[in-house]
């Protein structure tokens, strides 16, 4: 048996015992801990065969898993590949043809619809085949240069022969496969940031503008209650500068990976504290200039990043998401100083998630919407996600 073909069996069997229950990049390196065979090459493609499959999202669910793989590979690739060499040469010949093209060429009927069959929910604005292309590649590995150190990153990089594209004055686009924590010191110099994910900074600069206007009252003070590992709060900061923040998750595992960004980013004076948001809450809070809510959602927008979470995909978990986000909003927002902005986030493409959230936001609070936008992703193998800025009335 060629080790191609060795690939191929490994792919299949690691596909078969996984069972959507836990990020698979936990399963894969624990099923490659266990099976010491594997080298760093053979890894690799193995896991490079694995993502491609779950690439295929609920397309051809019917088809054998090694020649489901094997349609991923050759529809995912670009370039000639050696597997297809050796398994399907015929294919590999024709690695470089359109998408469309390439279609025609494989034993089943296939639309590029049936990869995500869930466009009737999308947000208005999408661009549907486009936006369902993207999962079929892997996106890039983006930086955001943290303020004055701009010019030490683009040297370590360069002198480290890493190369890179600027997108805007601090946002830069690396392969991801960069190895740039060895070369940079990540959340001191550089945020691991996706681009859209960079760009719920523009509205944070409408906040600023208004913080400027403030600055002779009282301190300005935000509250990131979504606060995950942190990267809109390092954020916030280096928009805002001097800010009173206060943190929350309702995960304490979370919090404590959090801590560790904060020491390395510089920020050592907030507060942070453990809460389900989905609950009242049940600790006495001050009110608050800034409301950060990035909720838990579908993370449909970034399932080309993790494809697997696409596969699995029910479709009931999108009223399940919308029910939660309006109860963690409820929760919030009482906590809303008069004349405060409330700025709420989703990695989510639904539109059950995003506009209809905004316009309940708006019925059931009051609050007037200040801006909103779904931030494309999708054209700069980047995510896609949601904002808006909203404002209760003094």
């Amino acid at each position: 048996m060629s080790r191609y073909h060795s690939y191929l069996n490994s792919a299949s069997a690691i596909l078969s015992a996984y069972k959507g229950e836990e990020p698979f990049t936990s399963f894969i390196k624990k099923y490659f801990s266990q099976h010491k065979k594997f080298g760093s090459k053979d890894r690799r493609q193995v896991s490079h065969l694995c993502y491609g499959y779950f690439r295929l999202g609920k397309a051809l669910r019917n088809v054998p898993v090694e020649e489901r793989v094997l349609i991923a590979l050759f529809l995912c690739s670009h370039q000639p590949d050696d597997v297809l060499q050796e398994l399907k040469p015929e294919w590999n010949e024709k690695i470089e043809w359109p998408f469309d093209e390439k279609l025609s060429l494989i034993n089943h009927k296939l639309s590029i619809q049936e990869i995500f069959p869930w466009q009737d929910a999308l947000s208005e604005e999408m661009d549907k085949k486009s936006f369902i292309k993207s999962h079929l590649e892997q996106p890039a590995l983006f930086l955001r240069l943290r303020p004055g150190k701009e010019g030490i990153v683009k040297q370590k990089l360069t002198k480290g022969g890493i190369g890179f594209q600027i997108i805007s004055g601090n946002c830069m686009a690396l392969s991801n496969s960069s190895k740039v924590d060895a070369l940079i010191e990540l959340d001191k110099e550089a945020v691991v940031q996706d681009y859209s994910s960079q760009r719920v900074g523009e509205l944070l600069e409408v906040v600023s503008t208004e913080l400027v206007r403030q600055r002779s009252s009282d301190e300005f003070r935000v509250w990131d209650c979504c606060a995950a590992s942190g990267g809109k709060s390092i954020m916030a900061k280096d928009i805002l500068a001097d800010i009173d923040l206060i943190v929350s998750d309702v995960r304490e595992s979370i919090l404590i990976n959090l801590e560790k960004r904060f020491v390395a980013a510089g920020i050592n004076n907030y507060e942070s504290f453990v809460a389900d948001l989905s609950k009242p809450l049940s600790i006495s809070l001050s009110t608050f200039n800034l409301i950060i809510a990035d909720v838990p959602c579908t993370g449909s927008g970034t399932w080309s990043r993790t494809p697997e979470q696409l596969y699995y995909f029910n479709e009931k978990k999108i009223d399940e998401y919308a029910a939660l986000q309006k109860q963690i909003i409820a929760t919030v927002i009482t906590q809303l100083e008069p004349g405060g902005y409330l700025l709420y986030i989703t990695c989510s493409v639904f539109q059950k998630e995003n506009e209809a959230m905004v316009d309940f936001i708006k019925e059931k609070f009051h609050l007037q919407e200040v801006k909103m936008e779904l931030l494309k992703g999708y054209d700069k193998k980047a995510d896609t996600l949601f904002a808006a800025l909203l404002k209760k009335p003094l």
